[in-house]
């Protein structure tokens, strides 16, 4: 059974930084792609950013660009994103989900979500 387990998130300041991992188990997606979306409070979900698990090809939303940074560790099956200069606008529930093909992609494992709240 697929497992995404999602860590990390929290309150901060506007400005501050907060890293998330997601630790994927229960299979591999070595030719698949691993994406973060988010939603907040009553509004749809929203893509922020995936990457490629075999060549590392990165994608980002435009409002997270230059401040949001996607990586993976193949040996610990885990996707962190980095969060810099965060805004009131980033509060989110944030979600990891996983695609067994890299393009298109089809993300059809989710994890439960982590909170991540930024006060101004």
């Amino acid at each position: 059974q697929v497992q995404l387990v999602e860590s990390g998130g929290g309150l901060v300041q506007a400005g501050d930084s907060l890293r998330l991992s997601c630790a994927a188990s229960g299979r591999t997606f070595s030719n698949g792609r691993m994406g973060w979306f988010r939603q907040a409070p009553g509004k749809g979900r929203q893509f922020v950013a995936a990457i490629s698990w075999s060549g590392g090809s990165t994608y980002y939303a435009d409002s997270v660009k230059g401040r949001f940074t996607i990586s993976r560790d193949n040996v610990k099956n885990t996707v962190y994103l980095q969060m810099n200069s965060l805004k009131s606008e980033d509060t989110a529930v944030y979600y990891c989900a996983a695609s067994n093909i890299d393009y298109p992609p089809r993300y059809d494992y989710w994890g439960q979500g982590t909170q991540v709240t930024v006060s101004s």
